[in-house]
C-alpha cells in the first residue's frame, strides 16, 4: 500500500502524516534489507572453462558454462542462464537464443548450452543468476561474451596468449660502450628496444640464460641458451624487435610451431648491448614474455621454511613460463609434447592456476601423436583421469573411451594379467596412433639412462635408474598398467557400461594380485625390478606405493626401503617418489627432500642460477639438459596435493579432501584454485603443543578434513569432536584446533 492510499484512508491530518512517515520508513528499510540480501551475484564466469574469452574462438557449438558462487552464498539450489545475440538484449534481461528458465540444480559447472543453434563467426553474450538455500534470488552476474569459431576434429578450445612487458631489474656499464641487463627471470621471450641512431650503425646484442664471471656465458653446456645477434640501426627507425635466429631442432617437423603472430622466441634472462652510442636508458629495453593466459593471484604458498618457499616460487613460475606453446612441451630443446612430461605439467598447472584448456588440448594431441616409451603411453589415462577429477567433465572420456583402451596396453597382457612391451605388434602400434609401422615400444623407467645407452659419463653408473634391471615383465610398467586398468573400470561405470566395468575391475584385481605374488619379495618386504631378477630399485617400490598396490603389512618396509635409496631418481621420478611418501604418511622425509640443499635438489637449481626448473638435477646428471623444463617442477603440485593434502575426492571438487602432513613446519598458508573457487587455508603451531587451522571452502563444496590419529582434544569451530573422526567442512571459514 503506497503513501497516497494511506492519505485517503485516514481523516486525521496529524495521524496521516505520522503513519505515512512510519510506512515510508518501513518501506525504505525493507528495500535496503532486500537489496542487501540480493546484492550478490555469481562471479568468475567461464565458458569451456576459459575465464577471459577475449580473442578466443570456441570450437564446440554446444559449449559448457560455469561460474563460482560469491562468498555469501553457501549452497546454490537453482540457476537461470540467459544467452543473447547482442549485449543490449541481454542487458534487458532477455535471452533471445537461450533462456534456461529457473533450473533446480546445485550444479555450477559443465552446464551445456541448450538454445538455438550458434553460428560460426558470431559473437554472443551470456549471464547467470542463482538462488541460495533460502530460495533468495541473486542479481545477474556480469556479462561475458564469446565467439564461435570453426569446428575441427578436437573438442577443446585453445586459450589465448599473453605478452608481459618486463623491464630490467639491474643494469651495469661494461667496458667501452657496452651494457649488461638483467631482467630478473628467464623467460620464453624476445627483446624490444628503442634506439635513435645518429647514423647507420650496428649494435651487437647477446642474450642468454646463464652467467659466468658476471657476464653471459657464451659457450654454455647442453641446451642452455645463448645467442649473439648483430642488429643494423639507422636514424629513420626507433623501435626494434630482436631478430633472433630460429633453432633448427625445435622448429623442425614434430615440434610445436608457434602462431605466426609471434616473433621468434628464445629463453633468456640476460642481455648485453655492445656499441651503444647514445645515453643509456634501461627503460628503452623490454623483455617481451610470451605465455598462455595466466592469473598470478589464483595460488600462493608460504611457510616457516625459507628454502621451501623459494622452491615453490621456482616451480610455480616454471609452469607459467613454459606455457608459451599452447600445449605442454618438453622445454626449448625439442618443443615436443611427451606424455609423462605433460602429466606432471598438468598436475602442477591445476594447482597453480584455474586453467584446464591446455591440459585438454594436450590430451587430444596425444591421441594422434604418441611417443615411443612404454611408460609414456601409460600416462595418457592418468591425464584423462586428472582432467575428470579436477573439472568434472566427461567430454573427453566419452569421445576417446574406445581409443583409450589401447593406451592402457591391456592387449599386451599374458594369462596372469601382467603385460610386456615385447608383445607389441605393428598392428597394435597402429592402434596406439603410430604412423611408422617400424616404431617399437621401449621400457624407459626413468631418464636419462647410463652411458651404455647414450655415451654420457654420468655421475651415477646407471643414470637416474638406480641400477634398475630390465626384464620383459617390468615392475614399473606393470604398476602404471594396474592404475590404467583401475581408471578404465571407473570410466566404464561412468559411461554406464556395467559389464565392462566389472571386466576391468576384475582385471585390475588380477594384476594387483600378480604384482604382489610375482614381483614382491615377501621375505625382504619390498619389490624386485621384474620377473627373473632379485634386484630392487627405488623406482619399483615408489611406483607400487604411489599407486596403492602395496599390502598394508608391507607399507612400512617398502617405505623404509624407499628412504634408504635417497633421491636416486630423476626430476620426473621425484613425482612418484613424493606421491609414495605422502601416501605412506612419511611427510618428514618428503619435506626433507623438497627443501634439500644437496646436488640432487630443487635448491641446487636455484643455487646454480636458474629461475626455471632444469631438465635434470644438475648438468652433470644430463649433459644436454635445458634450463626451462617444467617436468622438474614437481613441488608445485606436491606442496598443495601432498603437504597440504588438498585434492578432489569427487569429480569437479564437489567434495574435496584435505589431509595436511606438515612435518616440522610451524606455519604455512596456501591458496589452491579449483573449478568451484579457491580453497584457502593456513595453520600455525603454538608452543609445539597445539596447532590451529583456518580453512576457507568456496560455495557449493564440502571438504573432508583429515588429521593424524596422534592429535587429541580436537575442536571444530569451538566444538569438541571425536579425535579420529573425519571433520566435514562446509562453505565459509572453519577453525580447527588440536593438541599434540
Amino acid at each position: 500500500m503506497n503513501c497516497f492510499s494511506q492519505r485517503v484512508l485516514f481523516k486525521s491530518k496529524t495521524r496521516l502524516i505520522c503513519l505515512s512517515v512510519l510506512l515510508l520508513s518501513f518501506s525504505c528499510k525493507s528495500r535496503i534489507t532486500n537489496k542487501t540480501d540480493v546484492l550478490v551475484k555469481p562471479i568468475d564466469l567461464v565458458i569451456e572453462n576459459i575465464r577471459n574469452t577475449y580473442n578466443v574462438s570456441l570450437v564446440d557449438a554446444k559449449p559448457e558454462f560455469g561460474w563460482v558462487l560469491p562468498g555469501t552464498i553457501k549452497t546454490q539450489t537453482a540457476y537461470k542462464i540467459l544467452v543473447a545475440s547482442s549485449k543490449g538484449i541481454l542487458e534487458n534481461n532477455s535471452g533471445d537464443l537461450w533462456n534456461s528458465e529457473k533450473v533446480l540444480s546445485r550444479n555450477s559447472i559443465n552446464i551445456e548450452y541448450d538454445g538455438a543453434p550458434l553460428k560460426e563467426g558470431q559473437t554472443y553474450f551470456w549471464k547467470v543468476k542463482v538462488w541460495d538455500e533460502k530460495n533468495t534470488e541473486s542479481l545477474f552476474s556480469n556479462i561475458q561474451s564469446f565467439k564461435l569459431g570453426k569446428s575441427n576434429s578436437t573438442i577443446t578450445t585453445a586459450n589465448s596468449f599473453q605478452v608481459d612487458s618486463i623491464k630490467p631489474v639491474k643494469t651495469n656499464k661494461m667496458a667501452g660502450n657496452s651494457y649488461f641487463i638483467d631482467f630478473g627471470k628467464d623467460a620464453f621471450a624476445n627483446l624490444h628496444f628503442e634506439y635513435k641512431a645518429k647514423e647507420n650503425d650496428t649494435l651487437i646484442i647477446r642474450i642468454g640464460e646463464q652467467l659466468i664471471d658476471g657476464a653471459i656465458n657464451r659457450k654454455p653446456k647442453g641446451t642452455i641458451r645463448y645467442q649473439e645477434i648483430k642488429v643494423p640501426v639507422n636514424p629513420r627507425k626507433r623501435d626494434y624487435i630482436l631478430p633472433i635466429k630460429p633453432d633448427k631442432r625445435n622448429t623442425k617437423k614434430g615440434a610445436i610451431i608457434l602462431p605466426d603472430s609471434f616473433p621468434v622466441l628464445m629463453p633468456f634472462r640476460y642481455a648485453e648491448i655492445e656499441n651503444y652510442n647514445q645515453n643509456f636508458n634501461a627503460n628503452n629495453f623490454t623483455q617481451l614474455v610470451y605465455h598462455s593466459y595466466w592469473e598470478e593471484d589464483e595460488s600462493y604458498f608460504e611457510s616457516s621454511d625459507a628454502i621451501l618457499n623459494q622452491v615453490w616460487d621456482l616451480c610455480k613460475y616454471s609452469i607459467k613460463a613454459t606455457t608459451f606453446a599452447g600445449v605442454y612441451v618438453d622445454g626449448d630443446r625439442e618443443r615436443i609434447p611427451y606424455e609423462a612430461d605433460a602429466y606432471l605439467n598438468q598436475l602442477s598447472h591445476y594447482t597453480t592456476d584455474r586453467e584446464y584448456a591446455m591440459a585438454r588440448q594436450t590430451i587430444e594431441y596425444f591421441m594422434e601423436h604418441p611417443t615411443w616409451p612404454t611408460e609414456w603411453q601409460l600416462h595418457v589415462a592418468l591425464m584423462f583421469h586428472a582432467d575428470y577429477m579436477y573439472t568434472g567433465s566427461t567430454e573427453l572420456i566419452e569421445k576417446y573411451y574406445e581409443d583409450l583402451k589401447h593406451k592402457t596396453l591391456m592387449e599386451l597382457k599374458r594369462e596372469d594379467g601382467l603385460i610386456s612391451s615385447s608383445n607389441a605388434t605393428p598392428e597394435f602400434m597402429k592402434k596406439l596412433g603410430f604412423k611408422n609401422p617400424k616404431t617399437k615400444l621401449k621400457d624407459i623407467v626413468d631418464w636419462p639412462p647410463a652411458q651404455k645407452d647414450t655415451g654420457w659419463k654420468l655421475a651415477t653408473e646407471e643414470g637416474e635408474r638406480d641400477g634398475f634391471v630390465f626384464k620383459p615383465i617390468n615392475t614399473v610398467v606393470n604398476c602404471l598398467y594396474y592404475r590404467n586398468v583401475e581408471i578404465l573400470a571407473e570410466f566404464a561405470q561412468l559411461l554406464n557400461k556395467p559389464e565392462e566395468a566389472k571386466t576391468y575391475g576384475d582385471l585390475a584385481a588380477k594384476v594387483k594380485l600378480a604384482i604382489n605374488t610375482i614381483l614382491l619379495d615377501e621375505n625382504k618386504g619390498y619389490y624386485r625390478d621384474g620377473e627373473g631378477t632379485e634386484h630392487a630399485s627405488l623406482h619399483s617400490n615408489m611406483m607400487a606405493l604411489a599407486f596403492n598396490i602395496v599390502p598394508e603389512k608391507h607399507i612400512t618396509s617398502v617405505a623404509n626401503f624407499i628412504k634408504s635409496r635417497g633421491m636416486a631418481c630423476s626430476v620426473y621420478g621425484s613425482q612418484y617418489l613424493l606421491d609414495a611418501l605422502y601416501n605412506a604418511n612419511k611427510s618428514d622425509y618428503a619435506l626433507d627432500l623438497m627443501r634439500s640443499t644437496e646436488n640432487r635438489s630443487w635448491y641446487n637449481m636455484i643455487r646454480i642460477g636458474s629461475t626455471m626448473t632444469l631438465e635434470a638435477w644438475d648438468m652433470k646428471y644430463k649433459p644436454n639438459s635445458d634450463w626451462n623444463h617444467a617436468w622438474g617442477a614437481t613441488p608445485a603440485n606436491i606442496i598443495p596435493r601432498g603437504l597440504w593434502g588438498i585434492q578432489p575426492k569427487t569429480p569437479g571438487f564437489k567434495t574435496a579432501i584435505i589431509k595436511p602432513q606438515w612435518g616440522d613446519l610451524s606455519f604455512s598458508k596456501i591458496k589452491v584454485p579449483t573449478v568451484m573457487g579457491s580453497i584457502s587455508a593456513n595453520f600455525k603451531v603454538k608452543d609445539n603443543s597445539e596447532i590451529n587451522f583456518n580453512v576457507d571452502i568456496p560455495g557449493g563444496m564440502t571438504a573432508e578434513f583429515v588429521l593424524p590419529d596422534s592429535l587429541r582434544d580436537v575442536f571444530l569451530n569451538n566444538k569438541k569432536v571425536n579425535e579420529n573422526s573425519i571433520l566435514i567442512l562446509h562453505p565459509g571459514t572453519s577453525n580447527i584446533t588440536a593438541k599434540f
